[in-house]
């Protein structure tokens, strides 16, 4: 370990981390992202007249199916054996939604970087199912709100200013 960054050896050389000794926990990790974007292209999305689908639904699988592959894209992450995601969605009524991704499992690893993956690939399909009407949408805000399980204990968010 390197001034205790995990990822690296003694050496500086990148690892896994070995989880191997922890014990398995519910872990459980709540994503946020805000996607912003004209009031026009949030009435077609509630009105479902987008030409590519039901842009909420079809975010909502590709958010799903992000939070599968987290280990396939980001390089020290765990494969891990998912027992649940779910994503919902809040909207201002105006120009903006916000989605939520939930990961959990039961395992030697948090799910963290899992629900921050759902939540942008959620929010970046979003943006492709709607980027023929609409290219100022703005994804922000991505974050975690919320872990729990695991030696490290749980996290709750807290907005500074």
């Amino acid at each position: 370990m390197v001034n205790g960054l995990t990822h690296f050896d003694e050496k500086g050389a990148s690892r896994m981390v070995d989880v191997g000794d922890k014990h398995v926990t519910k872990r459980v990790a709540v994503a946020h992202a805000k996607v912003k974007m004209k009031p026009e292209t949030l009435t077609a999305i509630l009105d479902k007249e987008i030409s590519k689908g039901d842009v909420l639904e079809v975010a909502r699988v590709a958010g799903i199916m992000g939070a599968k592959q987290t280990s396939t894209l980001i390089p020290m992450c765990h494969t891990l054996n998912l027992t649940a995601v779910k994503i919902d969605y809040t909207n201002n009524g105006i120009d903006c939604v916000e989605l939520f991704s939930e990961v959990q499992t039961y395992g030697k690893t948090g799910v963290e970087m899992e629900a921050l993956t759902a939540s942008s690939i959620c929010a970046l399909t979003i943006y492709d199912m709607c980027k023929s009407i609409d290219r100022n949408i703005v994804i922000s805000e991505v974050h975690l709100l919320k872990k729990s399980g695991g030696k490290s204990g749980d996290f709750t968010f807290i907005k500074e200013g």
